[in-house]
């Protein structure tokens, strides 16, 4: 008879598991581990269902939604009507009640051989724009932060869904099974929290792996929680994982109806990845190698831009490192009032950074299976909320897209005349879910998984690839 099966083991045991790693285990096979313990690793990268055109994604997210009409979508209309009436109805449903056309408070310049407007607010992402395609005519159906923020990042705005990330996760897998496949670096613990970045139904392993960065004594650094324990070495650590496993086998034989509990094996799971990541993830995180040129072409050496630099770095490093989806967040972009203050603020933290990640995929030569977007959950009004703030606005807003075979110096579909509604070849969120995972080489369409009686996907029942970006 057993004393106890595995939940009371946890539940009696758990502060023990301080001594391990936050997610923690085992080695890369059976016959490798000397405890006998198994290891097939659930991340292991597999093929998708077509050629890929990219094998990791880097999503920059700009979290609370950067004005789309100051930035990349440039309106001439704005500035020749300023402070009239729109003239074309505004939406049935707003999240606020705003005002008279407000024209952008920065100039726009063209930019390259592409010749794309570009707004003051972004000189350093300007100069890129002939590796850019920008998606101008994106739209979405959600007013609200939280609503839009898991649209975007999980295909519902109503339902408890697996995030992209976990999806292309959960298809792809891992290109190093010493890291995770999902990271998110610094995500918003608000508006949607941790379901923005999390499996819902599908295996808990595809999650994504949190990290957070914090500064001190003028220095940004990355980690992990716990994910090292000197106290506890690596032999020890093997015994405590042994003894999971046997009582795992233990449960298994006495009660097979229940073998399934898939919530202790994902943390089993997790636990091994942890164990395999010590190893692997501190040099990552350690940027000191890395020569002084790069650093001050992410803007690690300047106050303003060292954080987010050190972000866009790191990405680079787990992307390069075989982190199939990387995504970075920052914020907070919700400027109903103060528009020019601190929209000026929040882009000088990121356009050096973002301009230095860019160049430095292209001349590493990662850029080329690497796809990097940029983008948030909406944009904002071309009217007023006050004298110096604009709205949310989920009608109309710009992604763009760098790498992974995307076109070069492109710019596809169009909003209005004043930026409040998509107009030409429109995008909708389920669009820009399908054509990112068949830039991966995964057929949205396929990429199922069936749960509570019907199979789910990242695109519901909608969505269709936007063919005209590719190169």
């Amino acid at each position: 008879m057993r004393p106890f099966n595995r939940r009371q083991m946890l539940h009696s045991c758990g502060a023990g598991f301080g001594s391990l790693a936050l997610q923690t285990l085992l080695m890369r096979t059976a016959s490798a581990d000397s405890s006998g313990i198994a290891a097939q690793n659930p991340l292991a990268g597999h093929a998708g269902h077509f050629p890929a055109r990219a094998k990791r994604v880097i999503f920059l997210f700009m979290h609370g939604g950067p004005s789309h009409v100051d930035t990349f979508d440039y309106k001439p209309e704005l500035s020749r009507l300023d402070g009239k009436p729109l003239p074309i109805e505004k939406p049935r449903i707003q999240f606020a009640q705003t005002g008279n056309l407000l024209r952008s408070p920065w100039k726009f310049r063209q930019y390259g051989q592409s010749g794309a407007w570009v707004s003051d607010l972004f000189p350093h992402v300007g100069r890129c724009v002939d590796d850019i395609t920008f998606i101008k005519s994106i739209h979405g159906s959600n007013e609200a932060h939280g609503g839009a923020l898991l649209k975007i990042n999980t295909g519902s705005d109503t339902f408890v869904r697996p995030s992209m990330g976990a999806w292309i996760s959960y298809g792809l897998g891992t290109e190093n099974e010493s890291l995770p496949s999902f990271v998110t670096i610094n995500p918003t613990l608000g508006h949607g929290g941790v379901r923005n970045f999390g499996s819902a139904f599908l295996p808990p392993i595809h999650q994504a792996t949190r990290i957070a960065t914090s500064r001190h004594d003028g220095k940004t650094t990355a980690q992990i929680q716990n994910l090292t324990h000197p106290q506890s070495k690596r032999d020890v650590q093997q015994l405590q994982l042994g003894l999971l496993k046997d009582l795992n086998i233990l449960h298994q034989t006495a009660d097979p109806a229940s073998a399934i509990d898939s919530e202790l094996n994902a943390r089993i799971d997790s636990f091994e990845l942890a164990f395999r990541m010590q190893t692997e993830a501190p040099e990552i995180f350690d940027l000191s190698g890395e020569t002084e040129s790069v650093q001050k072409l992410y803007g690690i050496d300047e106050e303003s831009t060292s954080n987010f630099g050190t972000q866009c770095l790191l990405a680079r490093r787990l992307s390069e490192s075989g982190v199939r989806f990387v995504q970075v967040s920052h914020a907070y972009w919700d400027q109903h009032s103060e528009l020019k203050e601190e929209h000026t603020r929040l882009a000088k933290e990121v356009d050096k950074p973002i301009a230095g990640l860019l160049q430095d995929l292209k001349q590493r030569g990662l850029l080329d299976d690497t796809l990097l977007i940029w983008g948030a959950e909406f944009g904002r009004t071309p009217t007023a909320q006050g004298t110096n703030g604009r709205d949310h606005n989920p009608h109309a807003f710009t992604y763009w897209m760098a790498g992974g075979g995307v076109k070069s110096g492109f710019s596809f579909g169009e909003s209005d005349d004043f930026g409040f509604y998509a107009a030409r070849d429109k995008v909708h969120v389920h669009d820009l879910h399908a054509t990112i995972l068949h830039i991966l080489g995964l057929d949205h369409e396929r990429l199922t998984f069936h749960y509570g009686g019907r199979d789910f996907r990242l695109t519901d029942v909608d969505g269709h690839v936007v063919d005209q970006i590719f190169a």
